[in-house]
């Protein structure tokens, strides 16, 4: 169905003549500049006939102009929206602990940060119909993409983020804190926070067993998990040697908050481990919403637009003719 956005600009279409009429000067005068939009490129030594025919050109540029501005657009038939979906929010840990490069992906060893961008992207892709939203922390918590549906701008949020962009420390609790408040408003919801993070709170303006108080309060349930191999070789000045690059995860701490808010702790010490975490996010349950209907919008401006330019560079041709001008 075609319709105008905003058919009250067609109110615009006198005032050509309305300039015309309330500056007599202008007519009066032959050698003065006219008025643009109706007589400034009649000139009273060309014919009856030129005129006529350049005062229609000029008629039709105004018209075009002003329908162009009024937003013509086409409707398409109403399609239903699914009107179930999960909202989630990711809280992605930026310490500078997550630049150890512990993880393998696609036989190479990257960073953890790395890795969590690679298969995140992947889990933030399949969210069809869900809204998804995006804290990063490390010496803070700060929100990068509030609750849309719009995967993209979350994906690209997401591969944009830096290590030391927010410090190098680790605010476990205000991450927490942060997704509460974005989620205190909005009530249906199942507010469900994916915790993100390598280590333990060593920074931040409220410890986790506040932030942890104000998730039960608000009913946010939380699933921590914790990325970070367990065991890597390095090489020594004594030959080889296992070491544990996860010594300081807390444990007890990511099993607290999974248990106080009614989540569960997931332990991601490989790429194959992380994916099977997404995997199992995904059968969480999604919440019912209100019916929804959209209508598809293709926007038609540009065609007025491109033949009232036309048409102005058929009148300006007309009038000057500068391939017939002779020295």
């Amino acid at each position: 169905m075609f319709e105008l956005a905003w058919p009250w600009m067609f109110c615009l279409l006198p005032l050509p003549f309305i300039l015309w009429k309330w500056v007599p000067e202008v007519r009066r005068n032959s050698s003065a500049i006219r008025v643009p939009s109706t007589y400034g490129l009649v000139s009273t030594g060309q014919s009856t006939g030129k005129r006529r025919l350049l005062l229609l050109l000029m008629s039709l540029c105004w018209l075009m102009l002003v329908t162009a501005v009024a937003k013509p657009q086409w409707l398409g038939e109403p399609l239903a929206v699914r009107a179930e979906g999960r909202e989630i929010m990711l809280a992605v840990d930026l310490s500078g602990s997550m630049e150890i490069a512990d993880m393998q992906l696609e036989g190479r060893s990257v960073d953890r940060l790395t890795m969590v961008k690679h298969v995140l992207s992947d889990f933030i892709q399949r969210r069809k119909g869900d809204r998804l939203g995006l804290i990063l922390f490390a010496d803070t918590a700060y929100l990068q993409t509030p609750m849309t549906y719009d995967r993209n701008t979350v994906k690209q949020m997401l591969n944009e983020s830096v290590l030391g962009l927010v410090g190098e420390r680790t605010a476990i609790g205000d991450a927490i804190a942060l997704s509460v408040k974005r989620f205190r408003d909005d009530e249906e919801s199942n507010r469900v926070l994916v915790l993100l993070t390598d280590g333990q709170n060593t920074a931040g303006n409220l410890t986790p067993d506040q932030a942890l108080e104000l998730a039960e309060a608000y009913d946010v349930t939380i699933y921590p998990i914790a990325v970070g191999a367990e065991e890597v070789v390095v090489d020594s000045f004594f030959g080889q040697r296992k070491v544990n690059p996860s010594r300081d995860l807390d444990v007890p701490l990511m099993q607290s908050i999974a248990e106080r808010t009614g989540g569960k702790y997931f332990r991601a010490r490989s790429t194959d481990e992380l994916e099977a975490i997404y995997q199992r996010l995904d059968q969480l349950e999604p919440i019912a919403g209100d019916p929804q209907q959209l209508r598809p919008q293709v926007s038609l401006f540009y065609w007025p637009l491109a033949i009232s330019f036309l048409l102005f560079v058929t009148i300006v041709m007309m009038h000057y003719r500068p391939w017939g001008r002779r020295s």
